[in-house]
């Protein structure tokens, strides 16, 4: 996991609604290059990255950590559990654009993964 200038995972995702800004152009990308190797910026608009386990027990259990992080979090994305494969899509719904959340949830995934192997 790279270190970031922008501490994501020692932050906490916070409230969003309709006036929360979006993070957009030179920003957005200096942020996406923060995060680990694997992410896709689709559009600028979403963040996406999916993993390979060995089977399917271990991509369930990926994904119930997910799942658990997300709810402490309070931001949620959408999550594809297929045999040995977790794939997450992660933006802001309220403002239907990325935010400094997704960033935030996004490299504490990657420290989920890093720190159950």
């Amino acid at each position: 996991m790279k270190m970031n200038e922008f501490n994501f995972t020692d932050r906490k995702c916070s409230t969003c609604n309709p006036d929360t800004p979006p993070i957009e152009g030179e920003k957005l990308h200096r942020y996406f290059n923060e995060l680990s190797d694997g992410w896709t910026l689709v559009d600028d608009h979403q963040l996406e990255k999916s993993w390979r386990f060995k089977n399917f027990r271990q991509a369930l259990d990926f994904t119930v950590k997910i799942g658990e992080m997300s709810e402490v979090e309070g931001h949620h994305p959408e999550i594809l559990l297929t045999w040995g494969k977790v794939k997450v899509i992660v933006f802001t719904h309220a403002i239907d654009a990325l935010s400094e959340n997704d960033f935030i949830w996004a490299a504490k995934v990657d420290k989920l993964l890093e720190e159950s192997r």
